[in-house]
Formats: structure tokens, C-alpha cells, sequence
């Protein structure tokens, strides 16, 4: 599965993706943002306050408990603002 991460996700893990070989105990958002956090230290700062971050699966916009089972492409960013 692919991770991408934007905007202040992007410079403070210092990458911009990841690629995962996930295992079978993560399904959905939450479970995945544990499991990254768990295994790196930036990922874990970066991710501390999860209520901040927002995630797409496969383009659409998803809570954290969307099950990722099958997808892709999982993207994080923090809360977006118009204008």
C-alpha cells in the first residue's frame, strides 16, 4: 500500500510516501496511523494528535475507522481551509 502524506505531515516525517506491506491486524485508518507510529519515531511525533489529521483512501475522504482491506492509496493531511 502506498502512504502519501502533505503539507506539515510531509516536513515533518521529511518524505513525501511510503510504501507498506501492511500486516493482516490493520484495517482501517486508526489501526494504519498506530501501526506507522509504532514503527517510527517522526511518524509517531508527527501523528501524536491524531483528531487532527484527515485521510483519503483511494481518493474519497474517509473517518478513521473506513476499512482499507484492498486499497491503494492512503493519503494524510491536516484540516484544510477555504477562502
Amino acid at each position: 500500500m502506498k502512504v502519501l502524506y502533505f503539507a506539515w505531515l510531509r516536513e515533518r516525517l521529511n518524505r513525501g510516501e511510503d510504501e507498506f506491506d501492511l500486516p493482516q491486524n490493520v484495517t482501517n485508518v486508526d489501526e494504519l496511523i498506530d501501526w506507522i507510529s509504532a514503527n517510527d519515531e517522526a511518524a509517531e511525533l508527527a501523528f501524536a494528535d491524531k483528531n487532527l489529521i484527515r485521510a483519503a483512501v483511494d481518493e474519497q475522504l474517509v473517518e478513521h475507522d473506513f476499512n482499507i482491506v484492498g486499497a491503494k492509496t492512503v493519503a494524510f493531511f491536516p484540516p484544510m481551509t477555504g477562502g
